[in-house]
């Protein structure tokens, strides 16, 4: 039987990430590592179908550290991966608007976001109409503006220097499935679709979606499931030059945009009435974007009343019921598995520093950089939400 030191369910960006950290500890150096990937292509992956927002406005703490450790890893990406590394990080902000009831909660996590090194200022509606002339501010009253270190980047281009680099010291990657996992008082091996049993010291699930299905295999309860979020692409062509160098705006309704070269993505979550099946990724609902999407983006930005939807695509929330939260950490009972998933929505850019906080557990046993105790599973097993109330 063949067996590995770390075991690492989920090759997007998480699992990658992790991969990558785990090598560069020099205790890890005779560690065997094995990365484990269901879909070669990474084309179903929540990585390949993220939108790629990186900001600061979160309202818990640990969210925003996390994120800042990404922003500092982009700014150094020529130092750590070479001088072709790029992931296309477009500096132009993050803006969340606010409407009368939901102020006095925008203005305390702006606070918060200040009191933690986030460039963020809070502006209120004569100031936002200034700043930004297409913004209609018909009820909104405040906004929170990231005037540095928020913008959107390539998720699957910051995946692939993790993975390439983790590679290189000598982490192995291996395109198969995880059908089972055997476990007693400890993690002792899983078995492949391919037929092998991998025996392992510990066991990391970053599966993203499927991050629940995997701990299942192991008899063991997480609340996070795939969750399908459409990113609908737009053209318009009487967009200013302005609109076009627009930050990603989120309306006090949900629903949310940015420019994406010449066109514009945008979006919305839907209610919970309205969650669409998770079962195919290729099946779009252009009704949700022509009911719930643009007439909300038109009363915001009136040069959006004329637009054309060009394109589509439906991509994977690891949705954690809880609490919207990330659950990063070993299971209390099961001290060798590890959780890193549950991110709902922010995985792309949250995922280097729960690598990183996934690494120092397994090679140091306690958090180093960051300190992510309040998202371990404890607070699942205890039925203790820590929510993040900045969700899009």
């Amino acid at each position: 039987m063949d067996s590995a030191d770390v075991v690492i369910v989920g090759g997007g960006i998480v699992g990658s990430a992790v991969a990558f950290f785990l090598g560069m500890e020099s205790a890890a150096a005779a560690r065997r590592v094995v990365l484990i990937e269901r879909d070669p292509s990474y084309a179903q992956a929540s990585t390949a179908r993220s939108a790629g927002g990186l900001r600061q406005q979160f309202s818990t703490p640990e969210n925003i550290a996390m994120s800042q450790f990404t922003l500092s890893l982009i700014r150094q990406l020529r130092t750590m991966f070479g001088p072709e590394a790029d992931v296309g990080f477009r500096e132009q902000g993050y803006l969340i608007l606010a409407a009368e009831d939901s102020r006095e909660l925008l203005a305390g996590n702006v606070a918060l976001q200040q009191a933690h090194g986030a460039d963020i200022a809070l502006l209120d509606a004569v100031a936002l109409s200034r700043r930004f002339p297409w913004l209609a501010t018909e009820g909104v009253t405040a906004g929170g503006f990231g005037t540095s270190g928020e913008g959107w980047f390539d998720p699957p281009s910051l995946a692939s220097l993790l993975r390439h680099a983790a590679r290189a010291r000598g982490v192995s990657l291996l395109h198969d499935r995880v059908m089972g996992i055997d476990a007693r008082e400890r993690v002792e091996a899983v078995r492949l679709a391919s037929g092998p049993r991998l025996a392992c010291g510990a066991l990391v699930d970053a599966a993203g979606p499927w991050g629940g299905e995997l701990a299942a295999l192991a008899g063991l309860d997480l609340p996070v499931e795939p969750r399908k979020r459409f990113v609908y692409v737009i053209d318009c062509r009487e967009a200013s030059a302005a609109l076009r160098l627009a930050p990603l705006t989120v309306d006090p309704s949900g629903v949310w945009f940015r420019p994406e070269g010449r066109l514009f993505l945008c979006g919305k979550a839907p209610e919970a009435s309205e969650e669409p099946l998770a079962a195919d990724l290729d099946q779009i609902d252009h009704a949700f974007f022509d009911s719930q999407v643009w007439p909300r983006l038109a009363a915001r930005v009136p040069m959006f009343e004329r637009l054309k939807a060009v394109n589509a695509w439906a991509g994977y929330y690891d949705y954690n019921r809880l609490d919207q939260n990330a659950v990063i950490g070993p299971h209390p009972a099961l001290a060798n598995f590890y959780f890193a998933c549950g991110f709902s929505g922010h995985g792309a850019q949250q995922g280097a520093a729960a690598g990183r906080a996934i690494a120092e557990l397994i090679v140091h046993g306690t958090f180093r950089t960051i300190d992510l105790t309040r998202l371990s599973y404890r607070r699942i097993a205890e039925g203790r939400p820590l929510p993040e109330r900045n969700v899009i």
